[in-house]
């Protein structure tokens, strides 16, 4: 009987042992955080800044003219015969049209210029925390940025290895 004891034990003990060795390696790290930490972010958002500027100025100021236009026709309508108020209508409208079309184009450029800045960030964040993960052994990463599903992070933070390793 003291044997079956000592021969249970000793197979709890083995099973026991190679399941925590059997157990993966699981670390955490907030992507967004550390995407919006890197200096390549920074300019990439200034750039982004810029270009929505320059589209928003230029908008205006069609605007502004179309504006001025309006009034302008408005004011002299009186004084003009039907056809030529009607030829006027068409004017404005085709000068709205213009303006909803650039919107339109603006929109979609600054949409293509930030997927084109983002995907060298991403890619680099990405293969740094690879990088870092398998260097410390671990064979699971999730992200733990607010939202993504993580519920409890109470694991090791790769954030501030990955940080170190892309040099800020």
């Amino acid at each position: 009987m003291k044997h079956l004891k000592t021969l249970l034990f000793a197979t709890a003990l083995v099973l026991g042992t190679s399941f925590m060795n059997a157990q993966s390696k699981v670390a955490h790290i907030n992507t967004q955080d550390l995407v919006e930490a890197m200096p390549d972010m920074k300019t990439a958002k200034s750039t982004l800044e810029k270009m929505a500027k320059t589209y928003e100025v230029e908008i205006q100021t069609m605007a502004t003219e179309l504006q001025n236009k309006v009034k302008q026709y408005d004011a002299e309508a009186s004084t003009k015969t039907q056809e030529e108020n009607s030829k006027r209508m068409q004017e404005v409208q085709g000068m709205e049209q213009s303006i909803r079309q650039y919107q339109a184009q603006a929109q979609q450029n600054l949409a293509e210029q930030e997927a084109s800045l983002l995907e060298p960030i991403l890619k680099r964040a990405k293969e740094a925390v690879v990088k870092v993960a398998k260097a410390q052994g671990f064979q699971y990463v999730l992200d733990s940025t607010p939202g993504q599903g993580v519920i409890l992070s109470d694991g090791k933070d790769l954030l501030a290895d990955v940080k170190k390793e892309l040099g800020f």
